[in-house]
């Protein structure tokens, strides 16, 4: 009995060591398990570090090498730079070798742009007083200039001042009050053309003259207030059109404008002596050169250009 006792307890025994051992070793396999997962995790990560890894080193690299083409660049700049120092300290240097030359250059080149601007001044804008002031600065600049071969430049200079200051205002000045004379002469013309009187009229004229004054009509002069309204409103413009054209010196613009001033001008007022005065007063401003036509004009210009090129000995 005890023997089987024995033997039932080891039985037990053994059946509980088992349990044990299968438990201890399923725990191992988890364990092995959870350590397996780990480590694959770790080396993801890992994988991962050392592909970030080399990503930066590529980004480094690729850094590296725009900073050595930059560094390249720098280095292409600072050569430039000290061969335009180079060039900059020889041009320096001739400039000191010939300053008097060179000074002398500057100034021609002064005299030359100022004696263009008043040309300009006179050809294309009539401007008389801007060209009178820029023909000046040109005479105190060639009268800087010491080399014996510009006399001949400031005596042509001499000469073109004097014919500018000899035209006085301008003609440009002169007809635009001629004109504004004209306009205002219009108030004083007669509205009625003048009239033969008879020494002795008729009975009936005697008869209706305290009721009616009779006067003989020009067809050509309108009588109703509306048009005559309008005519004078077109003369006025054709006046304004006119005054546009004189200041811009467009002798075309101005003659046919002027035309159409006198075409208004017999719509407007019967013949009389007083609108037959206007007529050739405005026909007299018709025939006006708005351009600005002298001799001398651009001489100076021309004698300097050809120093500039060298065709004329400083």
């Amino acid at each position: 009995m005890a023997r089987w006792i024995i033997a039932i307890l080891l039985l037990i025994a053994l059946a509980a060591a088992a349990w044990f051992g299968w438990r201890s070793w399923q725990a191992a396999q988890r364990t092995a398990e959870y350590a397996r997962a780990a480590a694959g995790q770790q080396l993801t990560a890992l994988q991962q570090t050392v592909e970030a890894l080399r990503r930066d080193q590529r980004a480094n690299a690729r850094g590296l090498q725009d900073v050595a083409a930059t560094h390249r660049i720098l280095r292409d700049e600072v050569l430039g730079l000290g061969q335009r120092n180079a060039l900059l300290e020889e041009n320096v240097a001739r400039l000191a070798d010939h300053s008097h030359q060179g000074a002398q250059a500057v100034r021609r080149d002064e005299a030359e742009l100022l004696l263009s601007q008043a040309q300009q001044r006179l050809v294309y804008a009539g401007d008389l007083d801007g060209a009178r002031h820029l023909y000046g600065l040109a005479a105190g600049v060639l009268e800087s200039m010491d080399s014996p071969g510009y006399l001949n430049l400031r005596q042509a200079l001499l000469q073109e001042r004097s014919a500018i200051d000899a035209l006085g205002p301008g003609v440009r000045v002169r007809t635009a009050g001629q004109l504004a004379q004209w306009a205002a002469a219009l108030d004083s013309l007669p509205a009625q053309g003048t009239e033969v009187v008879d020494a002795q009229p008729a009975w009936w004229q005697q008869m209706l003259s305290p009721l009616v004054q009779i006067r003989p009509a020009d067809p050509q002069v309108l009588v109703a207030g509306s048009e005559r309204v309008a005519a004078g409103d077109a003369l006025q413009v054709e006046l304004t059109l006119a005054r546009a054209a004189l200041e811009r010196g467009d002798s075309e613009g101005w003659r046919q404008a002027l035309q159409r001033v006198d075409g208004w001008l017999l719509r407007l007022w019967p013949d009389s002596p007083q609108r037959r005065s206007q007529r050739h007063k405005l026909a007299e401003l018709r025939g006006v050169d708005l351009r600005i036509a002298l001799p001398e004009l651009g001489s100076t210009l021309q004698q300097l250009r050809a120093m500039r090129d060298g065709k004329v000995a400083p």
